[in-house]
């Protein structure tokens, strides 16, 4: 008997895992014998002896094996160690021995809410637990013997520099925010050049600015950002750079290209303030006693209660109700400069006479003691016991470079300040662009 069939046999190999389509064979032909044929494949060559045996043995063993598992727990609000133990059901005995288990383990002792741990438990038994106190720390304590070890690692985070510029328009938080800085970058910003600019008074629409910053990166994730390694201000077409120098001692601060101390002995205001009510005027009309009465300071307004900093390093000489100021404090900041901090509600816990303040320590707190229509600081300056006007009266700089170290500074800041140069400003500012071997194309924030 003749059959007559058109097949096409859709074969898969079980070498290649392909599909494989033979001919169509021709029709009218008896019934047909198939021959698949594929491609060559190599068996396994058997093992030698009984020692490669083995050994294959082990390994397709160790490849098969899965990873410990870890469990993950938070730290809640009010919970410790002990706690989170009992949660675990591991008896206090063990806790006892991990605590044991050497010096760094006392680090577990200062565990906070939202931090976690990682345990790894084999048939109710402790194996081991994992910590990172921070991004750059990892204390791990391993079950040895009939007890426990305990080791402790520093992490090495990725760093990766970036670069910023912006085109003010409002104020300098909306022109950072805008170019995807974060609010502590704009708050390095603003403190390098916090000796040079009042950010509440002198910044003009129209400024610019631009910056060099790192990030750090743990597996291909940001944990961290800055410091800033260099910058550039432009406010009322005057431009101001900063860089960062980190001196041989390890000591790090920021200094113009010539090694000018960015840092003044007396920072420009001694608070955050709502509006200045009162400009500094031998002629003022006093408010309360309707009498002209030279008017020998500046007046913040503030709500009550905020803090008030003392703008340089000094020494306190005074703490107390002073007649029409109210409550006050005063310093002297070696034997040229004071300042005066008046209509004070309180003082800095524990404050007194002979004190020894820094520059920003709080002093005291805003309020409208003594004769005040409202809630403000009045703050005087005074150089060799004249009265200056805070705003304008040019402020000493703290010490720059050393002339023996201007060579070591040049050669050290010359590669940032050049990449800074290289952020010439564009009319269509508010890009941020990659360095460092990524791309120069804006970056997707």
């Amino acid at each position: 008997m003749v059959v007559s069939v058109g097949l096409a046999l859709k074969i898969i190999s079980p070498v290649d895992g392909r599909t494989h389509v033979s001919d169509e064979f021709p029709s009218s032909i008896p019934t047909p014998e198939f021959h698949v044929y594929y491609p060559e494949a190599r068996p396994l060559a058997p093992a030698t002896d009984a020692r490669e045996a083995t050994a294959m043995a082990t390994l397709t063993k160790v490849e098969l094996e899965p990873e410990p598992e870890w469990t993950s727990v938070e730290i809640g609000r009010g919970e410790n160690l002990s706690v989170i133990f009992d949660r675990l059901g591991l008896a206090p005995a063990t806790l006892d021995q991990v605590m044991s288990s050497g010096e760094q383990a006392t680090r577990l002792q200062r565990v906070y809410p939202g931090q976690s741990l990682l345990f790894r438990i084999e048939d109710g038994r402790l194996e081991a637990i994992r910590y990172e106190p921070s991004f750059t720390e990892l204390l791990e304590i391993v079950r040895a013997g009939g007890g426990y070890q305990s080791s402790f690692a520093t992490l090495k985070l990725e760093t990766r520099t970036k670069r910023a510029e912006a085109r003010i328009s409002t104020s300098l938080f909306v022109a950072g925010q805008e170019v995807g800085l974060s609010d502590n970058l704009i708050m390095q910003l603003a403190a390098i050049y916090g000796w040079d600019i009042d950010f509440a008074l002198d910044i003009r629409e129209g400024d610019t600015f631009k910056l060099l910053y790192e990030e750090q990166y743990k597996d291909g994730r940001k944990v961290d950002e800055g410091p800033i390694l260099a910058a550039e201000f432009t406010n009322r077409g005057t431009s101001l750079r900063a860089v960062r120098y980190v001196a041989p001692d390890g000591s790090a601060s920021y200094f113009s290209d010539t090694g000018t101390a960015m840092r003044k002995a007396f920072l420009r205001t001694p608070l955050k303030f709502t509006r200045i009510s009162s400009n500094f005027n031998l002629r003022r009309r006093h408010p309360v006693l309707n009498r002209i009465r030279a008017h020998r300071g500046v007046d913040y307004a503030a709500p009550t209660g905020t803090a008030v900093k003392a703008t340089g390093k000094g020494v306190v000489t005074y703490v107390g109700t002073k007649g029409g100021y109210g409550k006050t404090v005063m310093l002297r900041h070696g034997g040229v400069y004071s300042t005066l901090y008046a209509h004070l509600s309180k003082y800095a816990a524990g404050l007194e006479r002979g004190d020894r303040v820094g520059q920003g320590a709080v002093v005291g707190y805003v309020g409208m003691t003594g004769l005040a229509t409202g809630p403000h600081l009045h703050y005087e300056f005074q150089v060799n016991g004249i009265h200056r006007d805070p705003l304008t009266v040019p402020l000493p700089r703290a010490e720059g470079i050393p002339r023996t170290e201007l060579t070591r500074f040049q050669a050290e800041t010359a590669p940032l300040l050049a990449e800074l140069d290289g952020a010439t400003f564009s009319p269509d500012a508010g890009k941020v662009f990659a360095m460092s071997g990524e791309s120069d194309a804006p970056a997707v924030r």
